[in-house]
């Protein structure tokens, strides 16, 4: 059955076109094509019939021009994998439509992965080559990547059988929705067919097709279901394919509302964003129905770490440490939940200290946290400065510190050990336990660095990416970067050189 949206035509999710029409009617159309029955059917339906491709036109006839085939051969059955190849490459010339080949390795695919499943590695490299073959194409014939549909064969059965196997894993509304008929620019246009329908529809032409033995495979999730639990469904309910599709479709659209609504929820409860990082409210999330903190949750997970392996518990685990106002929790896959001054702090994992310690050469710069893949350097640098004549220097160094919300400073370069005709350097690294400095501001009392830090709500898994500069490794602090200065190097009415330090991310 269809849903509200579609049955009276309003604009449901992924209706606005970004895209103009003449775009559309030349948008690429990719045909993920493995040569079994409901493939073939698509390229034959696809070439000679009409299909809603949603793109706004309803059921209409595509233009051949905008037709190709993919074929993603896995070499995971020797001879049979390359016949099926050879298979869709003559089915796609007899329609004049043309073919595109991809030979990828599953099964070292599979075996490099964390879970070694094959089904999972090859769907996701026949997805990723489906992507790469739409983009080209766009390129080829300027039109918006936006505009492209990818086409997959999915059927009723398809989805009837993912939303049991999904039901015996265990999941939530997202899961029971099964397969959805558009993802972004993928569009399954079979799945109010049944499997049994597109079979007798490529008789009827004198069509065949090929086989795949491992379909037959019971050891496979799907073929256990396929082929020993829907048989025992279909003897209760004769329609129970159409039933759970129907299911699926109001599952689909209810999902769909509550993800709009907990995702203008979490743009509402974010405090903090930086690399891999996100901090939500706490309070106003415990606050939240449930059913909307699970949804926002996930998805801040999801935002930080997408290969996060979230299930049930994990999410319970996460809003438990909401509710208690205090605590922390990993996720599988390396994502970290703390809470903590009033914020749910995720992480894409428990930083490691920065990779620098090191001498910043004055004048100079230091580039670091910079050696480490998908890590955003940040650069220090020094500079000396004359000190103006006739200046309040005190109030100047002051002004210069709020005008750059402590991101930079002026110190005294005498008291910081630099010479100001020679230059010198000074040590960078990351804190240590037991390190005190004399705060600027306090006249001289002394603070631990931890404590200051705790004070100004670094949180724990960050401090250690708080650079220190000192005057030598095992000298005073100078400058907790981007925090705080100390006292004994600060600007006086006989500074006679300013020794200017600025943190910059680069």
């Amino acid at each position: 059955m269809p849903s509200v949206a579609r049955r009276y035509g309003s604009k449901g999710p992924g209706r606005n076109l970004s895209y103009s029409t003449d775009d559309a009617l030349r948008a690429p159309v990719v045909l993920m094509v493995s040569g079994g029955a409901d493939s073939t059917a698509l390229l034959v339906l696809a070439a000679t019939s009409a299909l809603d491709i949603e793109d706004g036109r309803g059921h209409a006839h595509i233009a051949r021009e905008r037709l190709h085939v993919l074929h993603v051969n896995h070499r995971l059955r020797g001879i049979d994998a390359d016949e099926d190849e050879e298979f869709v490459r003559d089915l796609a010339a007899r329609y004049g439509i043309p073919c595109t080949i991809r030979r990828v390795d599953v099964a070292a695919l599979a075996a490099a992965s964390p879970d070694g499943n094959i089904e999972n590695a090859g769907r996701e490299v026949r997805y990723s080559e489906a992507t790469r073959l739409a983009n080209e194409l766009s390129a080829k014939v300027g039109t918006p990547r936006s505009a492209a549909r990818i086409l997959t064969a999915h059927t009723a059965n398809d989805r009837a059988e993912t939303f049991v196997m999904n039901a015996i894993r265990g999941t939530g509304a997202s899961g029971l929705s099964s397969i959805p008929r558009r993802r972004n620019r993928v569009v399954r246009p079979l799945l109010d067919r049944t499997h049994d329908e597109l079979c007798e529809f490529l008789r009827m032409r004198g069509i065949v097709w090929r086989e795949d033995d491992t379909n037959a495979d019971t050891r496979y999730l799907r073929a256990y279901v396929r082929h020993e639990v829907m048989p025992v469904l279909e003897q209760r309910n004769p329609r129970v394919v159409a039933s759970i599709s129907t299911t699926c479709d109001i599952l689909s659209d209810e999902d769909a509302y509550l993800t709009a609504v907990a995702a203008r929820t979490l743009r509402d409860l974010t405090r903090r964003t930086g690399e891999g990082t996100l901090a939500l409210d706490a309070a106003r999330l415990a606050a939240c129905e449930v059913a909307i903190a699970r949804r926002v949750a996930r998805s801040a997970i999801l935002t930080v770490c997408p290969e996060a392996r979230l299930e049930a518990r994990h999410i319970a685990q996460v809003l438990a440490l909401v509710a208690a106002g205090t605590g922390s929790a990993s996720i599988p896959m390396g994502a970290d939940a703390r809470v903590e001054y009033g914020l749910l702090f995720l992480r894409a994992h428990a930083p490691e200290a920065h990779d620098f310690a090191g001498w910043l050469e004055v004048p100079g710069e230091l580039v670091l946290g910079g050696s480490r893949p998908g890590r955003v350097p940040a650069r220090l640098t020094a500079r000396l400065l004359l000190a103006p004549a006739g200046a309040g220097i005190p109030e100047l160094a002051l002004s210069h510190g709020r005008e750059w919300a402590g991101t930079s400073v002026l110190l005294d370069a005498s008291a910081c050990g630099v010479d100001a005709s020679l230059g010198g350097r000074l040590w960078v690294d990351s804190p240590h336990a037991g390190d005190v400095l004399c705060p600027l501001g306090m006249h001289g009392q002394s603070k631990k660095v931890s404590d200051l830090l705790n004070e100004v709500h670094v949180p724990t898994v960050e401090r250690p990416l708080v650079p220190i500069v000192r005057t030598s490794p095992t000298g005073p602090v100078v400058w907790v970067a981007g925090i705080r200065a100390d006292e004994r190097m600060r600007c006086t009415p006989r500074t006679s050189h300013l020794l200017e330090l600025s943190l910059r991310t680069a």
